[in-house]
C-alpha cells in the first residue's frame, strides 16, 4: 500500500498507522528504509481495556522491535496518532458492515473480489455525496 501511495502522490507519507495484522519486522524495516514513522501495534489493541500511563523518557535502544512499538504506542503522541484511525478509517468499515449489511463477498477469485470491493467503495462514496447534497439543500 505504501508503494501505491507513492505511485499516486509521488511521495511517501511521513507516518503510517495500521492495525496489528500489518505488524512484521519486514514491514517495519520497509517503512524505516523510507523514513516513514510506523504506528503499528504488534498485538491486537482492545478498545475496552484501559491503557497504561504514558511512559517517560527516551525509548531504550536495547529493547525488541515489538517492545519498542508497544512503548511508542503508549506515549501521548502515539495514542493520538493511532487514535485517528477511529475517526478516519474504521467508520467506513462499520458503515459498510453494519449500515449496509456487507459481511462477505459474493464472488470468488482475486479479480472478482477486487471488482466487488471497488463497487462497494464507490457506492459508499456516492451515498456520502448524496447525503451531503441532500443535507445542504435542506439548509
Amino acid at each position: 500500500m505504501v508503494s501505491r501511495i507513492e505511485e499516486n502522490l509521488g511521495t511517501y507519507p511521513k507516518k503510517i498507522s495500521a492495525d496489528a495484522g500489518y505488524f512484521s519486522e519486514d514491514n517495519i524495516a520497509f517503512l524505516q528504509q523510507r523514513e516513514i514513522e510506523a504506528f503499528i501495534p504488534p498485538d491486537k489493541i482492545r478498545h475496552s481495556v484501559l491503557s497504561s500511563p504514558s511512559p517517560r523518557g527516551r525509548i531504550p535502544k536495547n529493547i525488541s522491535l515489538k517492545d519498542h512499538m508497544r512503548r511508542r504506542l503508549q506515549t501521548i503522541r502515539g495514542k493520538t496518532i493511532y487514535g485517528k484511525r477511529k475517526e478516519t478509517v474504521e467508520p467506513v468499515f462499520g458503515q459498510t458492515k453494519e449500515g449496509r449489511g456487507f459481511r462477505q463477498f459474493l464472488l470468488r477469485g482475486v479479480e472478482k473480489v477486487k471488482a466487488e470491493w471497488q463497487l462497494i467503495c464507490m457506492t459508499h462514496n456516492l451515498l456520502k455525496l448524496y447525503r451531503w447534497k441532500t443535507a445542504k439543500s435542506l439548509m
